[in-house]
């Protein structure tokens, strides 16, 4: 990690450590500029390791009209499927559908069609998802993944776990990705390009002086510090609005509207590897995804959130909501006793004025706002799939201010996806033949964390005991040590729910002794600084 300059003036002082604050942070640093990036807490504490793990052009925006944002979304899948092909895959989406589904929705859409075809109201007919998913195809240029087809869900393994009345089905393309690892990978690679990480370090205030942003901070150890920018970057994500208040001068007026989405986990539900995209009675959707191998994700919610210091929980409301809406379709219900975990999350949507959260714009705003005498960069909104885009942009306004070289990161690799994008399975018997003390699985799930990286964590290790203790899952201290001086973990928790879902397999106890480890380690390591 790199070590802090105290007395050195950086062009960009970043605050927020979720998607858009380290891909800012990346995309700065490959420019040549100077960065410090502060988080409050760990890397994607928040909303960024609580998506819905996709990268997808979000096919139900087409009923909003939203052209632009659907079509950079489609063009940012395959883009980012190839820097990452250890984290993100390509996965095949199952839509049913029969004739007699009807829907409450109020899109401009089911408007249209509503007026045209009074009949229609209520429906979303055969042809006009077949013109949607055409449009899906063909906005964003795409040239990886399949096209879309129709299903007869009768003869194929997809209709098996539906109810009887689907009988046909139509199947498209989106993209998987682990969302916090994605984080990580970010704020790595800014850090390998001189940009200063700082986690558990809280920003107390901001004021100009001589054209310069002082930032003062809270570290991990207590201390107070300030530091001087040229530029300020606000990307807080739900917090983004209390950061503003602690900003004097700058510009309040646009809003965020916080709004919860929340996740159930089961048991696995079906045995094959494509998702289900099901359509509510209420207008909604909802996602029922295979899931680190032996599990289900389904979600998700889409619900008002009051305020971003109050801790977004999957209410049993929410739970019941999902559970009911996966058993329309489902041929054995899904039951409270199946779900093994639930996570929520806030997303901070820009507030455009929609009558509803599900009507809210998934795009990104921008602000920038020279009147408190430096440049200050709000960013209000976006969704994950677009990071890289808005990180460009940021940049790109910035650009006449603070400098800096033009746009690279749609050429490069994050660390460890120097690969195939089909070569996940190639990497993996290599990994083996290299250390072959590694089971399938566990070769597997290194290689979909680590990618090419995967060499570097394992090293000369001969054996598993060269890799030290076992805390269970095939996690070892070897790579509690990696995962401490190269990605920035500090607490179990970190390690099981962030850089791994490991906490669906670990037991307490388990996850008791990481802790302790850890923070055994951290002694060591502060005891050999002074």
């Amino acid at each position: 990690m790199t070590a802090p300059q105290e007395t050195q003036i950086t062009d960009l002082f970043v605050i927020g450590g979720g998607i858009n604050g380290c891909g800012i942070a990346r995309d700065a640093a490959g420019r040549g500029l100077s960065v410090t990036l502060a988080e409050r807490g760990d890397l994607a504490q928040a909303t960024s390791s609580a998506s819905t793990k996709l990268f997808h052009g979000g096919l139900r925006y087409l009923e909003y009209f939203e052209f632009r944002l659907v079509r950079e979304a489609l063009i940012e899948r395959e883009t980012l499927l190839r820097a990452m092909p250890h984290i993100s895959w390509p996965l095949r989406f199952v839509l049913p559908w029969h004739a007699d589904m009807r829907f409450e929705s109020d899109t401009p859409t089911s408007r249209l069609l509503s007026g045209l075809m009074p009949w229609m109201r209520g429906r979303r007919p055969a042809w006009l998802l077949r013109l949607g998913l055409h449009l899906y195809d063909h906005l964003g240029g795409r040239q990886i993944l399949p096209a879309a087809r129709r299903l007869d869900l009768r003869r194929d393994p997809a209709g098996a776990p539906l109810q009887d009345r689907f009988v046909q089905a139509f199947e498209y393309s989106d993209c998987w990705i682990d969302d916090s690892r994605l984080v990580v990978l970010n704020a790595r690679d800014a850090a390998a390009r001189g940009a200063e990480i700082l986690t558990r370090a809280r920003v107390r205030g901001a004021r100009v002086e001589n054209g310069l942003w002082v930032v003062t901070l809270e570290t991990a150890q207590g201390r107070t510090e300030e530091r001087r920018a040229r530029a300020l970057v606000n990307a807080a994500g739900p917090w983004v609005g209390a950061v503003l208040g602690l900003l004097p001068g700058a510009d309040h007026s646009a809003g965020v509207r916080l709004v919860r989405g929340s996740h159930i986990v089961t048991r696995r539900l079906f045995d094959h590897d494509r998702a289900y995209f099901f359509q509510g009675r209420d207008g909604r959707i909802i996602f029922a995804i295979p899931y680190e191998n032996d599990f289900t994700l389904i979600g998700t919610t889409d619900a008002e959130h009051d305020r971003p210091d109050h801790r977004p929980e999957c209410t049993p409301a929410e739970r019941r909501y999902l559970i009911d809406f996966a058993n329309q379709y489902l041929r054995t219900p899904v039951s409270e006793d199946d779900i093994v975990w639930t996570y929520s999350g806030v997303r901070p949507l820009y507030d455009d004025g929609a009558k509803s959260a599900t009507a809210a714009t998934r795009d990104y705003v921008l602000r920038l706002d020279t009147a408190p005498g430096a440049p200050l960069l709000n960013v209000f909104g976006g969704k994950i799939t677009t990071y890289r885009r808005l990180a460009e942009s940021a940049l790109e306004k910035l650009r006449p201010l603070v400098g800096g070289s033009g746009r690279w990161t749609a050429r490069v690799a994050l660390p460890g996806g120097d690969f195939p994008v089909n070569g996940a399975a190639r990497l993996t018997e290599d990994l083996r033949a290299r250390y072959p003390f590694l089971t399938d699985a566990w070769a597997r799930r290194l290689v979909r964390a680590y990618g090419t990286d995967a060499f570097k964590m394992l090293g000369t290790a001969r054996c598993a005991e060269d890799l030290g203790q076992d805390f269970g899952a095939t996690l070892t201290a070897g790579e509690l040590d990696w995962l401490r001086s190269t990605e920035f973990a500090v607490t179990a928790e970190d390690v099981v729910w962030r850089r791994s879902k490991l906490g669906l397999r670990l037991t307490n106890e388990e996850v008791r002794a990481i802790d302790a480890y850890l923070a055994r380690r951290a002694v060591s390591a502060a005891s050999a600084a002074e």
